[in-house]
């Protein structure tokens, strides 16, 4: 008669932290938080200089034309919050390196090249719009809102030269 023999080995692992998966002594637990890194070296780069500066340049755009006083602004400020609204999401999303930590396959440089194009083509309209309501105004205000369009012309550039950099990108074949 064959005998079997079964050896049952019982071990428990106790892991001690926060609900979450991030532990307190700076280490991870695994998971959507522990892919994530701060990610300084972005901006060093040209294209991170651009998104810093499109998110002061953003700033100083509303506080100059705010408080909308003409349907010209209204639109002005709408291009302006709603890019701005995109730039820091982006700016957070190479900061904290999320793209690379979702393991979602999007072609992440073709989507911010288009978003990128829009924001740049709003823009456009936007600081000719603002300069052409404002521009040879005497109304109350005109001087703020008359910088308010050449601080938007600026912003346009600065959105036309990112839009470059992620064009070469994309075109060069890159997705991260």
């Amino acid at each position: 008669m064959v005998e079997t023999v079964v050896n049952i080995e019982r071990t428990t692992t106790t892991t001690t932290g926060p609900p979450g998966g991030v532990n307190p002594s700076g280490g991870d637990n695994g998971g959507f938080w522990g892919a994530i890194r701060l990610n300084l070296d972005y901006y060093r780069t040209i294209p991170g200089i651009l998104k810093i500066a499109q998110l002061v340049l953003g700033i100083i755009c509303m506080a100059l034309a705010s408080p909308s006083m003409s349907s010209a602004t209204n639109f002005f400020l709408t291009v302006v919050v709603l890019s701005f609204i995109v730039t820091i999401l982006l700016i957070a999303a190479y900061f904290l390196g999320i793209r690379e930590a979702l393991n979602v396959n999007v072609n992440w440089i073709f989507s911010e090249l288009i978003a990128t194009a829009i924001i740049t083509l709003l823009y456009f309209i936007a600081f000719i719009v603002q300069l052409a309501k404002w521009g040879e105004s005497t109304e109350h205000g005109h001087g703020s809102n008359t910088a308010a369009g050449v601080f938007g012309l600026f912003n346009f550039l600065a959105y036309a030269g990112g839009l470059y950099f992620l064009f070469l990108a994309h075109r060069s074949g890159a997705t991260h």
